[in-house]
């Protein structure tokens, strides 16, 4: 399959993954800002799954750079990864409307948890038949924040019963780790657009 086709394929799904979850928001009935009060935890909800899903995709279009070609590993590691994040809509608004009550953030950290873990897949497939594996190395060697998202969508599961709100604050801190662009990968993409690698 060609890589173009893949990414396309992918940029559809989580085109439509937003195009869902901004449907879930309803105009309040009062013609007033006060109206607005009892859709806030679905508004922050959509705010911080909107981010989340902008990263991934950012970061599924830099790891598709470094993609060789699309092996069927690559294709169901992608597949995988489009699967938990189209849950994206379904756990956002649960947890919105229930006031981010403790099983649906448990749901939520779940399920981004499994969205982590299946970018982790295909990252892995793509290191494995990459032409370049150097360049590969220096933008996804040392994946701290890998490691730390992972074990905050953790603790932010552990802690739905103790503080929901603390909970969305942990979610909300490794949404901020992922903004934060990561200096290795601006130099390698950098260097790509350059033209100084194929790719």
């Amino acid at each position: 399959m060609n890589k173009g086709r893949l990414e396309a394929f992918s940029d559809g799904v989580l085109a439509i993954v937003i195009t869902i979850m901004v449907l879930e928001l309803k105009v309040p009935v009062e013609a007033s800002f006060a109206g607005l009060i009892p859709s806030l935890p679905l508004l922050l909800g959509y705010a911080l799954s909107f981010v989340y899903v902008a990263i991934y995709w950012n970061n599924h279009h830099h790891l598709l750079t470094l993609a060789s070609r699309v092996t069927p590993g690559v294709m169901w590691a992608n597949m995988h990864l489009l699967f938990w994040l189209t849950l994206t809509p379904f756990v956002t608004e649960w947890m919105g409307k229930q006031s981010f009550q403790p099983e649906p953030i448990m749901a939520y950290g779940a399920v981004f948890s499994l969205c982590a873990l299946a970018y982790h897949i295909l990252q892995w497939q793509i290191g494995i038949t990459t032409a370049h594996p150097e360049r590969f190395k220096q933008a996804f060697g040392r994946d701290l924040k890998g490691v730390v998202s992972p074990v905050l969508y953790l603790m932010a599961i552990g802690l739905a019963y103790v503080s929901p709100y603390l909970s969305y604050g942990l979610f909300l801190l490794v949404a901020l780790l992922w903004i934060i662009p990561d200096k290795r990968l601006v130099a390698v993409f950098e260097a790509s657009d350059d033209g100084k690698h194929d790719v």
